[in-house]
């Protein structure tokens, strides 16, 4: 071995004594893995482990180099053990990674530069679509093509499949004005081609720093079992607003079954259950219904749920009737009179409403009508006496009356002389004291 110093200006220089790299594909090559994923999003952690002879060692203390030369504090001029967990990670941890480490048998012995591994981080920019050509579902044997396109220009697009430790496809953007896209032809497909798929953009001044991914795309392989056989209960054909099960059944021990309708993505699965006659079944629940389809079941396993038989023979759903009549909403036409429902309630509102102010108008008159009368009749206030008890009292007096009546309630004053007239006048009054009145008040009830 001879002494040598890290000529790469990296995230680490470190003087060690190193033995010679082993020619490439040996069994002490060097290796840098991520896990879960090298494609890490915006926020997240990944950790990175180096390790020798395929994967079977890890070394216990390695050091990690950064092949752009950007600066990652964390772990600048340190020796890491066993594995690094990194993050939160931002833009700024994208890119490429070295590693070498120090053999447990040997531990100034270091190893050669694995090769690079790219860290991807996503999320800085809008997520592109991700389409199957012609669909999803692909019969064993056959091509699909995935397109990925984006409104934003991206030079770059990356395609990775989930689940896997494998680094995502890289593709060569086509630009079309101001907007981008890359396709990829993927067949004949294989059972080691389906799974969930998604989408990256980049821009090529930092082609490590993703955009956010698309929505997932599973890609089904089919063909690959003998098909299941589909029926409708009560029948192929029922009445709009009412509710039907389609059957999937097969004497195969699937696990799951898959409904799909024609010209729809989206498909539904339940668990099969085994029944006494052997068979393997899931009954699927539709309805209201409100229009037919083509329906097609298909079967899969539990550990392969991306890889299903071939579709049973299709079953056409067929609708009659008038949804709209026999589900009337509460916004609807009702059948029998032609009226809104919420139209009732305002308009019996609007009765109740004109009834009382009908009400209030003609007691608001008779009440004016009957106050008109009694002013009529009544009689000058001043031509009124009184008749007192109290003959002590010399000066004059004011005697507060009041005349009652179930509308109008009227008062008034009278001036009485000081003494007693000798001859009582014709049209006497009946008064009495009130307690809490101020002296000298009185009030007088007409009869």
């Amino acid at each position: 071995p001879v002494c040598t110093g890290s000529t790469m200006s990296l995230m680490v220089v470190s003087v060690a004594c190193v033995a010679p790299p082993s020619p490439p594909g040996g069994q002490d090559k060097t290796s840098l893995s991520a896990q879960p994923s090298a494609v890490v999003p915006q926020g997240g952690h990944v950790t990175l482990r180096c390790y020798y002879r395929r994967g079977l060692y890890n070394f216990t203390n390695f050091t990690l180099y950064k092949d752009d030369r950007s600066h990652v504090p964390v772990f600048h001029s340190r020796i890491l053990q066993e594995s690094f967990l990194m993050g939160p990670v931002t833009p700024a941890h994208a890119g490429t990674y070295r590693c070498r480490g120090s053999y447990p048998h040997s531990p100034t012995e270091w190893s050669a530069l694995s090769d690079p591994l790219a860290i991807m981080v996503t999320g800085v920019h809008k997520k592109p679509s991700l389409l199957a050509l012609p669909g999803p579902l692909v019969k064993s044997g056959e091509t699909v093509i995935l397109q990925c396109s984006s409104d934003t220009v991206f030079e770059h697009f990356f395609l990775h499949r989930e689940v896997t430790f494998e680094e995502p496809l890289h593709l060569v953007g086509e630009l079309h004005g101001g907007s981008s896209q890359a396709n990829y032809s993927m067949g004949p497909t294989t059972s080691d081609l389906p799974g969930t798929y998604r989408c990256y953009g980049s821009i090529t001044h930092s082609p490590y720093v993703l955009s956010a991914p698309s929505d997932p795309l599973d890609i089904v392989i089919t063909g690959l079992y003998e098909k299941p056989s589909l029926s409708a209960q009560p029948g192929p054909t029922v009445q709009a607003g009412e509710n039907m099960t389609l059957s999937c059944s097969s004497q195969t021990s699937f696990d799951m079954y898959h409904l799909s309708r024609e010209g729809e993505a989206k498909e539904l699965r339940l668990p099969a259950v085994s029944r006494v006659n052997g068979t393997f079944q899931a009954n699927f629940l539709l309805g209201p219904a409100t229009h037919g389809g083509t329906y097609r079941c298909f079967g899969s396993y539990r550990d392969s749920p991306y890889e299903w038989s071939d579709p049973s023979d299709p079953l056409s759903v067929s609708v009659t009737g008038n949804p709209s009549r026999s589900w009337p909403s509460p916004t609807e036409p009702n059948s029998k009179t032609s009226i809104p429902r919420h139209l009732h309630v305002l308009i019996g509102t609007s009765v109740v409403m004109i009834l009382f102010t009908i009400f209030f108008f003609l007691l608001h008159r008779w009440c004016s009508n009957k106050k008109n009368a009694a002013v009529m009749d009544q009689e000058p206030a001043g031509e009124r006496t009184v008749n007192r008890e109290d003959s002590d009292e010399q000066d004059p007096q004011e005697v507060t009356y009041a005349q009652l009546d179930h509308c109008v309630l009227t008062q008034g004053k009278i001036t009485h002389p000081s003494q007693r007239p000798k001859t009582p006048p014709t049209d006497t009054s009946v008064y009495t004291e009130l307690p809490n009145a101020e002296p000298r008040s009185k009030v007088v009830f007409y009869p």
